[in-house]
């Protein structure tokens, strides 16, 4: 007689008997659990598993499909699988790359073809839908590191080796769909046929993958050209090259090279050049068209603080004298900030923002008259004032840095040749492997998770559960106005992870099981697992990085 376990599910409230190693799939079925959208993944005592996952002890699962976060995580993992295998099928001695999120799809290419046809896009497209009709299951599984090695080699997964050079496992998970391998470092589908959407088209030198909106899945997301935004992708993409930390597996080999400092000699030196290419630019828009205004935005982490002081410094080299406020100082007291749909605090509305205060400020320094500056506490969530009024002069440049600050709903009073503006993020360079990108969102994270701990008084749990709201306010705040900048500049730094790494796992760890974050939390330390670290005793004290990681040289 086999034993049995019990199984509930938080989908339905449900508690079922079920015999050991039963898959999650066949627990779906034996509740004929129904849904609008097929399950893609679950959380199994709150850690993400596959549904070909099997049951050997008591648990607590909850099913996801694509509308929740993680289900697009895993949707996306699987089509970029389906996409690979279609690619390897027609273009078989050519190596295939994720590049980027662009657009809300992602930007890839085909090693050597950069001339793709629309006719040559279809029959890949034609392809994929061959493989999805076909329903191929995917399978994981763990094997031997040898095992693996020998199937990486016979697929010729370069990136893939070097990674396990630098982190060699005993064991290695690999996903198994006809004949390819590999690993996607998460969750994937169970077989092809769970992609009901999806369209490739032509885009620069590649391939754009437009994806199903995760609010409404039976759409696509719309393809916006986002020319600057791909302009800074690229150039930063060539320059890692060159430097030869374009995946983990390099970069990790770098830094057991015994290279890590001349690392972030180099990665610093290539954001001061471009912030004094900046600089430049606005000493420029200052001169022939009066621009005194510099609105400076950005997402959640993007190091907009740190930016915004160094680009004063540059600024400082030219003659000009910058005066910097920022948004976050205008928050309203905490119990006067608007909330969400979850009926949450909703930091990043614009109407989180003393929108009023803010404007008459900028008016009286304008006119040059003394202001007196709030300052907020993000302990107390209550706002404090400056010891010190600000007055701006003849020469002075207005910094403002914040989330909004490119919103011209923020600023509709300033006409537009006296405003400069800036796009910062930190823009992801390096990948995991050629088919794995490092998500922009999982860097930032990480930077705030560390920030948040040591300055505004949040634990990791804190960090985690207000993240989706952040990023929905990103959505609806930040991301819409990105193009609208002057320029751009990417504030992430290659050997960043690697360095974060030693902060980031022990605040990881604290986040208890019982709780739905665990299971970011797990993903994230299984994610760091790859990373050989870096001490931070050579960060320059005016690194970006330091204001999340402290030691900074600046006052915030």
């Amino acid at each position: 007689m086999s034993k049995t376990i019990k199984v509930r599910c938080e989908n339905n409230g449900s508690e079922i008997i079920v015999s050991m190693g039963t898959t999650l799939s066949e627990v779906i079925n034996i509740l004929s659990l129904k849904n609008r959208y097929p399950f893609l993944a679950a959380y199994v005592n709150n850690k993400i598993k596959e549904l070909d996952y099997a049951v050997y002890k008591p648990i607590s699962v909850r099913f996801i499909d694509i509308t929740h976060f993680e289900g697009s995580r895993v949707y996306q993992r699987t089509l970029f699988f389906v996409l690979s295998k279609a690619v390897r099928d027609l273009y078989p001695d050519r190596k295939f790359y994720i590049r980027h999120s662009v657009s809300k799809g992602f930007y890839c290419e085909i090693e050597g073809r950069d001339d793709l046809s629309q006719d040559e896009i279809d029959a890949l497209k034609k392809r994929m839908r061959e493989l999805i009709e076909q329903d191929i299951p995917i399978v994981t599984e763990k094997v031997p590191e040898a095992e693996a090695r020998e199937i990486y080699e016979r697929l010729g997964y370069d990136d893939k080796l070097t990674l396990l050079d630098t982190c060699p496992r005993l064991y290695v998970t690999l996903c198994m769909m006809a004949d390819i391998a590999g690993y996607f470092y998460g969750a994937l589908a169970p077989s092809t046929s769970y992609l009901h959407l999806f369209d490739l088209q032509r885009y620069y030198n590649g391939i754009y993958i437009a994806i199903p909106k995760r609010t409404n899945p039976e759409q696509l997301e719309n393809m916006i050209p986002q020319d600057k935004m791909f302009d800074v992708f690229k150039e930063y993409k060539e320059w890692v090259r060159v430097m030869g930390v374009s995946t983990i597996g390099s970069l990790n080999a770098k830094i057991l090279d015994g290279k890590g400092g001349e690392l972030i000699k180099v990665a610093e030196a290539f954001h001061e050049k471009k912030l004094g290419n900046i600089a430049d630019a606005i000493s420029e828009a200052n001169l022939s068209r009066g621009a005194k205004f510099v609105f400076i935005s950005g997402p959640s982490s993007s190091g907009k603080t740190t930016f915004a002081k160094r680009l004063g410094i540059q600024l400082r080299i030219l003659g000009l004298d910058p005066v910097m406020i920022s948004l976050d100082d205008y928050f309203v007291d905490r119990e006067n900030t608007p909330r969400d749909e979850n009926g949450d605090y909703d930091y990043e509305a614009l109407e989180a923002i003393d929108i009023a205060a803010f404007n008459e400020h900028l008016m009286r320094l304008n006119n040059m008259e003394s202001v007196d500056i709030p300052r907020y506490d993000f302990i107390t969530g209550k706002r404090q004032w400056h010891s010190e009024p600000l007055r701006m002069t003849e020469r002075s440049v207005l910094l403002v840095e914040g989330i909004h600050a490119l919103n011209p709903r923020l600023t509709e009073q300033i006409p537009e040749q006296l405003k400069f503006k800036i796009y910062i993020s930190a823009l992801t360079s390096v990948s995991m492997d050629n088919l794995s990108r490092i998500a922009t969102t999982d860097n930032r994270l990480l930077r705030r998770m560390v920030r948040d701990y040591y300055t505004r008084g949040s634990d990791a749990t804190d960090t985690l559960k207000r993240w989706q709201s952040v990023r929905r306010g990103e959505d609806k705040y930040i991301f819409p106005y990105q193009e609208n900048a002057d320029v751009m500049f990417n504030s992430s730094l290659f050997y960043e992870i690697p360095v974060l790494k030693r902060y980031a796992i022990e605040l990881l760890r604290s986040v208890n099981d019982t709780v739905p974050e665990y299971g970011e939390a797990h993903r994230l330390l299984k994610f760091l697992d790859n990373f050989v670290g870096i001490p931070s005793d050579e960060i320059p004290p005016t690194s970006i990085l330091r204001e999340f990681i402290g030691g900074s040289s600046f006052k915030y």
